[in-house]
């Protein structure tokens, strides 16, 4: 099932998988958005919230529906609750958090639930993973991507919510709040140097399950005013709502989506205090998103991804970004 196929990277999906021969149930909670895309691919479709959605026949739930904040914990238990395994391409930190928290209730009901697999955090977490694997002494990681093409509507609304919520890194172990875009730096990205911002992302929380290092930064390029009072005012829940109700609906065309990439950075510091760099580049964001989430419900259907709840470098290792058409990366020898 494709939980939130009215949605941008839903569509996506369910298009992919369809153009694959694969048959996926469409669902969510519009009707008007649903139906016509399921008739248009020859699909099934449901059509409920996501603590109401019938799961009957369901093996695998892909959830493409945020904020993920409302739909992950009731997705998350009625799978559970009928021994279906869980996907979600959330970024959103407290909701990482709270799904690796559920490795006991996955294992004890024999699911796998699969947090962050889809662009946030996939790329970044399993670059991660392949960099301290050859770097085991990695006392401190840092992160940077660079994601042109811009943004679907529940992307834009999620980084509205996520500003608001403040910048953070994780220092010692801990996340300590931080300003936006500090501390920046200059990062070497494959294409060129890029002067970015430290920003609040998943891996701060996957990276760190993934890994184990206790120090993660991860940065990106800041729109410019990033650290002005409008970022402030963002916290203030009226200002906040009546922006990402102002989002328009859709995201990058399909024209966007094949003439704009993606690059990782990455660099550990060891205990010696010598760093070490890889790098990644490979498609536009959304259309890593529909690839590596189609491929992580495979293995997790084939049995490939034993009951657990896991990031996606945990469930499919480093290597999994080998298997992603259009991805290219350069690791420490």
């Amino acid at each position: 099932m494709v939980y939130g196929a009215n949605g941008y990277s839903g569509e996506l999906l369910a298009r992919l998988a369809a153009g694959l021969g694969e048959r996926p149930v469409l669902a969510g909670r519009s009707p008007s958005s649903v139906a016509p895309l399921a008739a248009a691919l020859d699909l099934p479709y449901r059509i409920g919230d996501a603590a109401a959605v019938s799961l009957d026949g369901v093996d695998t739930v892909a959830n493409c529906a945020g904020p993920f904040a409302e739909t992950a914990a009731p997705l998350v238990t009625a799978c559970v609750a009928a021994g279906v395994h869980y996907l979600d391409i959330t970024g959103e930190l407290d909701v990482l958090d709270w799904m690796l928290q559920q490795d006991a209730t996955a294992r004890a009901a024999g699911v796998v639930l699969l947090t962050g697999a889809g662009f946030d955090v996939v790329p970044t977490d399993c670059l991660a993973a392949a960099l301290v694997a050859r770097v085991p002494g990695a006392v401190s990681l840092e992160l940077a991507f660079h994601a042109p093409g811009g943004l679907s509507r529940g992307t834009a609304r999620t980084a509205l919510g996520e500003a608001a919520a403040g910048g953070l890194r994780r220092v010692g172990g801990r996340l300590v709040a931080t300003p936006h875009g500090t501390p920046a730096r200059e990062v070497p990205f494959p294409s060129g140097p890029r002067r970015v911002g430290a920003t609040r992302w998943g891996d701060l929380v996957t990276a760190y399950h993934s890994t184990g290092v206790a120090d993660i930064t991860v940065y990106t390029a800041l729109p410019r005013g990033a650290g002005s009072p409008l970022v402030g005012a963002l916290r203030f829940g009226p200002l906040r709502r009546l922006l990402q109700a102002l989002v328009r609906r859709g995201g990058p065309s399909e024209r966007t989506r094949t003439g704009t990439g993606c690059e990782v950075w990455a660099e550990v510091r060891d205990s010696a205090g010598v760093t070490h760099s890889a790098t990644l580049t490979g498609p536009n964001a959304y259309a890593l998103t529909a690839e590596a989430t189609l491929r992580a419900v495979r293995r997790i259907r084939d049995g490939r991804v034993p009951p657990g709840a896991y990031t996606p470098a945990q469930a499919l290792g480093p290597d999994f970004l080998h298997e992603l058409p259009g991805v290219r990366l350069e690791l420490p020898r």
